[in-house]
């Protein structure tokens, strides 16, 4: 680990308290002179440290720069287990991850950026991914599921971003089949999720989760500016919220991905679910379906409804609310 990064760490331990420069340098096995370079560096680079006369250097509550050391400190249990890896800007945390995937990445690896240039979304939209306003990040699983299940692994996900947003803002959030997450009625993050299989055995090579969520983002592309929302209008000045989330999403994700054959998270999923009961269409290439949806079932297929009274099971496609007409 280079000397920034172990500056950041024992500020991020000691983060809203003074840490004299003398004690990190003995810390650190280096000078005084060193610890106050690194220290300018970081300035520069947009962290909110103080320089506390007598008392040394403060990171402020509000730094909401991403570190792998500014999350670390909220993993719980097996989300510490997590292998983190963190960076200012990429061109897609799912196409960088299915290529450390490819290359052998275990299990429980996270790619994690505050920027993307290239951000994906499903059926090949693109994600509006701006600095420093989102949170953005993919990560590699190796399960032991059938291509039929894969379906359980975006569900999962989506109940484990839902309960994390719900748990930091105190508002109700919803889940749109299969992989959209809403908060007060606007689309406030998106779940794709890529796999390869395992041609052998009919099972999955690896699957790859990306999650893409607005924390604080305005003026969206005149495309999603009816549907997209943020989780926040504005960041808490308390606390650094990005970190705790994506946090928080990973302890979540730790505990499902453990037993995604046990389904009783289905439950929380289709209780967050505001598709059911709703006239929909059905969206396959250029043609639109009417239909009414009627239930999620024990795999996570939306169950349809067509005016024929013909029923369907979807695994994959776009749906999306009629319009109610007088």
């Amino acid at each position: 680990m280079e000397l920034k990064q172990e500056i950041i760490r024992i500020l991020e331990e000691n983060r809203g308290k003074s840490i004299s420069g003398t004690q990190m340098a003995k810390e650190l096995y280096v000078t005084r002179s060193a610890i106050w370079k690194n220290i300018k560096q970081l300035q520069n680079e947009g962290y909110h440290i103080e320089a506390v006369p007598n008392r040394g250097y403060l990171l402020s509550e509000s730094n909401d720069i991403l570190t792998v050391e500014s999350i670390s400190p909220y993993l719980k249990g097996k989300a510490k287990d997590f292998i983190l890896d963190v960076r200012k800007t990429v061109t897609s945390t799912n196409t960088l991850a299915k290529e450390m995937a490819t290359k052998g990445a275990p299990a429980g690896s996270v790619l994690i950026a505050s920027k993307q240039t290239e951000g994906r979304g499903r059926m090949g939209r693109s994600f509006y991914s701006p600095d420093s306003t989102g949170l953005y990040f993919s990560i590699i699983l190796r399960p032991n599921l059938s291509l039929d299940d894969s379906l359980l692994i975006t569900t999962s996900a989506a109940v484990a971003v839902a309960k994390a947003i719900e748990k930091l803002t105190g508002n109700h959030v919803g889940i749109k089949w299969v992989n959209d997450i809403f908060m007060r009625d606007k689309k406030v993050c998106g779940i794709l999720t890529e796999a390869s299989l395992n041609l052998e055995n009919g099972g999955l090579e690896y699957a790859v989760v990306g999650i893409g969520i607005n924390v604080s983002t305005k003026d969206f592309p005149d495309d999603i500016q009816e549907v997209g929302g943020s989780i926040f209008s504005k960041k808490p000045d308390d606390k650094p919220i990005t970190s705790i989330l994506a946090a928080q999403i990973l302890n979540n994700l730790a505990q499902a991905m453990d037993k995604l054959t046990d389904l009783d998270y289905l439950k929380e999923y289709k209780k967050r679910s505001f598709l059911i009961g709703q006239d929909i269409l059905v969206l396959r290439g250029n043609e639109s379906l009417h239909a009414r949806a009627i239930d999620i079932d024990e795999r996570a297929r939306l169950i349809v409804e067509y005016p024929n009274g013909d029923r369907d099971a979807l695994i994959s496609g776009e749906v999306s609310i009629r319009a109610k007409t007088n």
